[in-house]
């Protein structure tokens, strides 16, 4: 099973990604609130633009997350079966 827990530790370090990104992403939507209260638009506009680029980044992540997952499903379906024959 040397193949999946291989998959299993890239799905955990994409698993950081993702919880690091998303923290980051309420992070900054903390501040799009307090620069929306305080009318400061240029900066807000920055604000957003990171944002939606995080957003993206976390779509990406996330699909990246799903496939890895199909394939730790399959190995382990694979070697699970290969040693029961075993």
């Amino acid at each position: 099973m040397k193949k999946f827990d291989q998959l299993v530790t890239q799905q955990l370090e994409t698993m950081d990604q993702l919880l690091f990104l998303q923290s980051e992403i309420e992070r900054c939507q903390e501040i799009e609130g307090e620069l929306i209260k305080l009318h400061e638009e240029a900066r807000l506009h920055s604000v957003q633009d990171e944002i939606s680029e995080m957003k993206l980044k976390l779509k990406e992540i996330q699909l990246t997350f799903e496939a890895q997952t199909e394939d730790i499903i399959r190995t382990y379906k694979s070697e699970g079966a290969c040693s029961t024959l075993a």
